[in-house]
């Protein structure tokens, strides 16, 4: 295992060490997994950009004709029954 020396303002290091102690972990944790994030290419922004990836693909079959009227949506019996076909016909998608 590699040593490095980082410098940082004290301001940064205050409030690096006060992170650190909430997760009751050390500056040099903190900096270690972050620097294997970068290194290995899963950093949070990348984990968010392919969440958001994978929630655009669902929603590509999104069409404005499939929306439901005023009425449709405030008449309970019809919901209560859309709701019923939807998990008929999606069983993953109602698994809890």
């Amino acid at each position: 295992m590699k040593n490095i020396t980082v410098s940082v303002p004290d301001e940064v290091y205050r409030k690096a060490r006060l992170a650190a102690a909430k997760q009751d972990s050390s500056v040099s944790a903190l900096v270690a997994g972050m620097l294997h994030e970068i290194a290995t290419g899963r950093s949070r922004n990348n984990r968010r950009s392919t969440a958001i990836d994978h929630a655009f693909d669902a929603v590509s079959t999104f069409r404005a004709s499939d929306r439901l009227t005023r009425e449709q949506i405030n008449d309970r019996a019809f919901m209560r029954e859309r709701d019923q076909r939807h998990r008929l016909l999606n069983p993953a998608d109602s698994a809890p």
